[in-house]
């Protein structure tokens, strides 16, 4: 009788015992989505905006912790994680850089798109010697794009400043002029070709210095004040059919003449550089540029015609059908507010890069990393040991991170943090995103 009871006694311990250890094991999840929880209610700050939050855990398959995750914000610069990864699946190794046939004794080449062509950081060059080290007649054939030269929403007003360069077939040389200082004070222009477009404007003597483009034609005007010392500006240049051939021929020192011809199936492909190297170059400054060409890029690839829209419906039906939600994708550099996403597809995103790297050392090498490289570096504390590998995202009003983050217990955690429609100075809400992401990294 004493067994008995005794066994008695211990079967619902046993199963106390159990049920406590799979509690248990269940736990740490529970315990920073509540801790975060908390972090998220007492903040004063988030309480003044909208704001969207997901963070997710890759091994357990586990949202961990949303706020307004299912919501819809205007995603910024995040959008160019969507480009990111049309880049994984469609040109994992190299940038196609011109398409092109020979034809008895003439070489005929078509644009591509590619934004590394002569671009100032890439320097991508083997398209350029190609075309410079051949002794056929060259003969571009113009009208593979199809789109405007602005994107879906873009603002006409930004036209002169450096982030919005114009979008065509045959980018040169970042689609934009390089105004800058000599040593003696004296201003130069690069491209050269450009020298004869530029008009000091005698009205105001006392101007501070800023070169200015007429809105519809390649006239820069600049003040008479004299030009400072280590002055740098990039001014977008109007992209035309006749300003592309006037930069071929001067950048090549041999005339490139003009043909109207639909290219062959059979056109061969020169390629430039590695994509790694250029997705690199999109991502860590977040480059404009860059991610706008890239759809171009793809669509070559893909023998799509060579049309935004197209090119990421296409993008969308092959390769993000899984996503929880539709995402409203206009644009590959996230210039328009035309772009809404929701934090929990930022996050599926996020996964499925990670996955199609399947390196963590090669992935967090190509994205900002807080207090260290790209748009994180001054985000926080300057450090050799970042936590923190993502996009920003800003325009005014906005301002976004998406990535990942590691814990000082070494899980790396996916996160989507969008903060949408604030009057408060960007700082601010940087500021508490990196309290709140920092938290995360120390206690979990």
């Amino acid at each position: 009788m004493q067994k008995r009871i005794e066994s008695n006694i211990k079967r619902p311990i046993y199963f106390i015992l159990v049920l406590t250890s799979c509690l248990f094991a269940c736990a740490p999840n529970r315990i920073i989505r509540n801790k975060v929880q908390k972090e998220f209610k007492n903040s004063s700050i988030i309480k003044q905006y909208q704001v969207g939050f997901a963070l997710y855990d890759k091994e357990k398959k586990e949202m961990i912790f949303e706020k307004d995750a299912a919501k819809y914000f205007t995603p910024a610069s995040n959008t160019k994680l969507y480009t990111f990864y049309a880049g994984l699946k469609i040109i994992p190794d190299s940038i196609p850089s011109l398409r092109y046939i020979e034809k008895q004794d003439s070489l005929i080449f078509w644009g591509t798109g590619d934004p590394s062509f002569l671009q100032s950081q890439l320097k991508g060059t083997k398209a350029f010697n190609f075309l410079k080290q051949t002794d056929k007649k060259l003969f571009f054939a113009p009208g593979r794009y199809t789109g405007d030269f602005y994107g879906s929403g873009w603002q006409w007003d930004d036209y002169n400043d450096y982030y919005q360069p114009e979008i065509n077939e045959l980018p040169l040389m970042d689609n934009v002029v390089l105004v800058s200082a000599t040593k003696e004070g004296v201003m130069q222009i690069s491209p050269q070709t450009f020298n004869a477009c530029f008009v000091k404007d005698s009205t105001e003597k006392t101007k501070p210095f800023k070169v200015v483009r007429d809105f519809n034609v390649n006239t820069f005007h600049y003040p008479q004040s004299t030009i400072p010392a280590k002055y740098a500006q990039q001014i977008p240049y109007k992209t035309s059919l006749a300003t592309t051939m006037s930069l071929l021929a001067d950048t090549l020192h041999k005339n490139v003449g003009l043909v109207q011809m639909k290219m062959p199936a059979n056109a061969k492909t020169i390629y430039n550089l590695k994509s790694d190297s250029v997705f690199k170059q999109m991502l860590l400054p977040s480059d404009n540029f860059i991610a706008e060409q890239l759809l171009l890029v793809y669509a070559d690839k893909l023998g799509e015609e060579m049309n935004t829209a197209k090119i990421i419906n296409r993008i969308n039906t092959q390769y993000l059908s899984t996503l929880p939600d539709k995402p409203k994708w206009v644009d590959g550099s996230g210039l328009s507010r035309g772009n809404l996403f929701t934090p929990r597809d930022m996050v599926a995103l996020l996964e499925l890069i990670y996955k199609e790297v399947n390196n963590q050392e090669r992935l967090f090498s190509l994205l900002p990393a807080g207090g260290k490289t790209g748009t994180l570096k001054n985000a926080y504390p300057k450090t050799d040991h970042p936590f923190v590998f993502g996009k920003t995202g800003s325009l005014t009003g906005n301002h976004n991170q998406s990535g990942y983050v590691v814990t000082k217990k070494g899980r790396t955690l996916i996160f989507s943090f969008m903060n949408n429609n604030f009057v408060l100075p960007t700082a601010d809400i940087r500021k508490e995103m990196v309290r709140i992401m920092t938290y995360i990294h120390d206690n979990f």
